[in-house]
């Protein structure tokens, strides 16, 4: 039997932490064409294509993992994005293993004519922001070590908006 969830004072649930070991395995987006979200996510972004679902869902992977990103048109088939004002997925995070890495990406964003639609510095990290071919919000970026994360006198994470400076990210491709 499942136990009743503690509260606090408040009659808020009681904090608990999830295990540090969780992690975020993948995501699945609804697509209206997935013929054209394989073209961005296989072919500017350089996924691989593990699995096809028949000719409505598609499974993609960095590294021969099972599948980072679901594709399906089961409900969005020729659908259109949700308009502003509506809630649904913000972004996609994809994490880049090093910085030449997240140049590269840059790179093939450029070459593929797609616009970026920010491109930020956060101290704990840098990150480039666009939109997949159905609106879907993606962050492409790179984690610094935590060592150089930026921090307040007193030890607390201090996350900041900065201007990336793309060139030197490029510049990180040669190095």
């Amino acid at each position: 039997m499942i136990k009743p969830m503690s509260h606090d004072a408040t009659g808020q649930p009681a904090a608990r932490p999830i295990d540090p070991g969780v992690r975020i395995g993948h995501v699945h987006l609804k697509v209206a064409d997935l013929e054209r979200a394989l073209s961005f996510y296989c072919g500017v972004l350089g996924f691989e294509l593990i699995q096809r679902y028949g000719s409505q869902a598609a499974f993609v992977s960095a590294g021969g993992y099972h599948h980072h990103i679901g594709l399906n048109t089961w409900e969005s088939e020729g659908g259109s994005p949700p308009p502003p004002g509506t809630t649904g997925l913000y972004h996609v995070a994809i994490l880049y293993p090093t910085r030449a890495a997240l140049a590269d990406a840059l790179v093939r964003i450029a070459e593929a004519g797609i616009p970026l639609q920010g491109a930020s510095d956060h101290g704990v990290s840098e990150a480039l922001y666009l939109s997949d071919p159905d609106g879907n919000g993606i962050e492409l970026y790179v984690d610094r070590p935590e060592d150089q994360w930026p921090r307040t006198p007193d030890g607390e994470l201090q996350m900041v908006t900065r201007r990336l400076d793309l060139q030197d990210l490029l510049a990180s491709r040669e190095a």
